[in-house]
């Protein structure tokens, strides 16, 4: 399910997805094939690690990268699921052949 919330994102960020929605910044976006399906990636990596687990470990993996990096951005540009999400993101068909727990090998 797709909701369009303008003033929940924080400066250039415009989607987000917690099970089950897919949250956008406008209306517009619904249109943006490769930004709905990277939160479909996101979606998929959320249920399969149960949900509440896979939320604990973005969080930790941002915290470790954050002090890794000194950079909070880069951080979250290296978390394990957004390399998986963003590597696969233009390919519309990655869902239907994605493997389970994929986002590991981009530890």
């Amino acid at each position: 399910m797709i909701l369009v919330i303008k003033h929940f994102f924080y400066k250039n960020y415009v989607g987000l997805s917690i099970w089950p929605f897919i949250i956008l910044k406008n209306i517009h976006l619904k249109e943006d094939a490769v930004l709905i399906n990277h939160e479909r990636i996101h979606l998929r990596q959320q249920l399969e690690m149960l949900i509440l687990p896979f939320y604990i470990f973005y969080i930790l993996e941002w915290l470790i990268r954050s002090a890794i990096y000194l950079d909070s951005y880069k951080a979250y540009q290296n978390i394990s699921f957004e390399r998986e999400a963003y590597h696969n993101e233009k390919q519309l068909d990655y869902i239907e052949r994605r493997r389970p727990f994929s986002f590991l090998k981009y530890l």
